[in-house]
């Protein structure tokens, strides 16, 4: 039996595949504990599991939403993860003192775990749930793509191998190892040297760049999906949901529209966009429209859309011929995992990223988010939904990701690394 402490930043979509795993891992007879913020891990990790508080700093929902490419990526570390970093270091090592673990999980982006582990000797993975850190080009703009192209279905579209944010990073990063790490490590602490563990596919992700350590892709960890409806109306978080307006067979098209920055202004307007170009197709297909805010009044459902606050998403998703999505890591790849094809606009943070993987891979279109009108955003859907190759290029993802294993294949090779660094730890490591 080991002892797996999984450091996580307070954000969902980093959680949840580390809770999958872990999962694993206590069935597998390990033991499992978590440093972060504990009102952040309440309900998507299980209850029974230690929780070792860490101080976390406001988010940066409120940040400027006109920052692109290597500006917004910066402002994104400069703003978030780096004093993030600063404020969890003493939870972290209070963790690692009190709990002894024999492997350290640290989420990529949450690199307090990666630096007290190393300062204080203790063997870490690395968990990458989402393309940012592993691009070849992070930012994702087109004004990096190495053939110069603005069209984001050109498969060179954010593949520049060159990456014009390294030297800021690096210093960044050597600033923090400074004062929370071993000084005289030299290895990127967002790779670990021992392993990382990258919750997608090569299929999605593109070719890596050399010299970033062992890396293993193990697909997305979905945790255990419902075999069936009543499974999913058996969940803790199960909504009231309308299946019987889904499953009308009326050989329209299903969409679903989820934009979870609906609440600006900015989101606001592009939902409306999306109901008036679903509107205009009215023959042709019908939504569901997630709109939790309820900026466009009060849950509705008719011939042509269902306007729900929430919806049972991934059960959803086994229904749903396309997807309107603003490439949120874990929306885009749910919907590829089910062969679902996307029409994506990103806003900000890793979406420019995700939105680029997906048109790259030929898995959907991608149109601009604060610019945008009905027109557009229905043309995008007539090509998703009339030109096969989309979803063609969808379910071939999908099927990458089923064949990686997922959270069962993550916690095989964390258990294997645990017993090797008890038997042999460090043996050959170069950092």
């Amino acid at each position: 039996m080991s002892r797996f402490l999984f450091v996580v930043p307070p954000l969902a979509g980093h959680i949840n595949p580390a809770s999958a795993v872990a999962a694993e891992l206590v069935d597998r007879g390990h033991e499992v504990a978590w440093a972060g913020q504990p009102a952040a891990l309440e309900g998507l990790v299980a209850a029974d599991h230690p929780v070792f508080p860490c101080a976390v700093v406001p988010g940066i929902d409120d940040g400027p939403r006109d920052l692109r490419g290597v500006a917004a990526l910066k402002f994104r570390w400069d703003e978030f993860f780096a004093p993030l970093a600063y404020a969890m270091a003493p939870g972290v090592t209070a963790a690692v003192m009190e709990f002894g673990p024999d492997l350290l999980v640290a989420d990529q982006q949450t690199v307090a775990g990666a630096l007290v582990a190393e300062r204080l000797g203790v063997p870490y993975v690395t968990s990458s749930t989402t393309s940012t850190e592993l691009s070849a080009d992070p930012v994702g703009t087109p004004e990096f793509g190495r053939s110069g192209t603005s069209d984001p279905s050109d498969p060179s579209y954010g593949s520049d191998p060159s990456d014009p944010s390294e030297p800021w990073i690096t210093d960044l990063l050597d600033g923090l190892r400074l004062r929370l790490g071993d000084p005289s490590a030299r290895y990127d602490p967002r790779f670990s040297p021992r392993l990382t563990l990258v919750f997608s596919t090569s299929e999605f992700t593109g070719p890596q760049p050399s010299g970033r350590g062992p890396v293993r892709f193990v697909g997305p960890a979905l945790g255990r999906l419902p075999d069936s409806r009543a499974d999913t109306a058996d969940a803790a978080d199960a909504v009231d949901f309308p299946w019987r307006w889904v499953d009308r067979d009326d050989g329209r098209a299903l969409v679903l529209v989820c934009l979870d920055t609906a609440d600006t202004t900015v989101g606001a307007h592009f939902l409306a966009q999306c109901v008036d170009g679903v509107r205009a197709r009215a023959r042709e297909l019908r939504a569901v429209v997630v709109d939790p805010e309820g900026i466009l009044g009060p849950p509705l459902a008719d011939d042509n859309l269902l306007i729900c606050t929430e919806v049972p998403q991934l059960a959803l998703l086994a229904h749903t011929d396309a997807v309107v999505c603003h490439a949120g890591h874990n929306t885009v790849t749910e919907a590829l995992w089910h062969g679902v094809p996307l029409v994506v606009a990103p806003v900000r943070d890793d979406q420019p990223v995700v939105a680029a993987r997906v048109t790259a891979v030929g898995a959907g279109v991608r149109v601009r988010f604060g610019r945008t009108d009905a027109k557009a955003v229905g043309c995008a859907l007539d090509a998703v939904l009339g030109q096969p190759h989309f979803a063609a290029a969808a379910r071939r993802v999908g099927r990458s990701f089923r064949e990686a294993g997922g959270a069962p294949t993550a916690a095989a090779h964390l258990e294997a690394l645990a017993i090797a660094e008890q038997e042999n730890p460090w043996q050959g490591l170069q950092i």
